[in-house]
């Protein structure tokens, strides 16, 4: 396995509550549990490259997980994945959450 998959995999089983609580704070009107496993886990890599890896650029985070999204889950994934994903990058820079 890759060397940055395997980092992958550790730092969100390392920060798994942080990251499901972040998730579920500001999926609205959206369970973790409701949530196809796909986009959940492609959130939690998401919000991993976002919030705690400084070598990722916010924006290639965003992007990559809504283009994995887009060619491995729902037609409205990738919609959902860029809003939450973006709510998460206002937080990280201070601004006042997305409504």
């Amino acid at each position: 396995m890759p060397e940055y998959t395997v980092s992958l995999v550790e730092g969100v089983v390392e920060r798994l509550a942080d990251i499901d609580e972040m998730l579920s704070d500001h999926a609205e009107e959206w369970t973790l549990e409701r949530m196809p496993p796909v986009d959940r886990n492609i959130l939690r890599i998401g919000a991993l490259e976002l919030l705690w890896r400084e070598d990722i650029p916010d924006g290639v985070a965003i992007d990559e997980a809504v283009a994995l999204a887009g060619l491995v889950s729902t037609e409205r994934s990738p919609v959902f994945v860029n809003g939450l994903l973006a709510r998460l990058l206002d937080l990280k820079l201070g601004r006042a959450s997305r409504s």
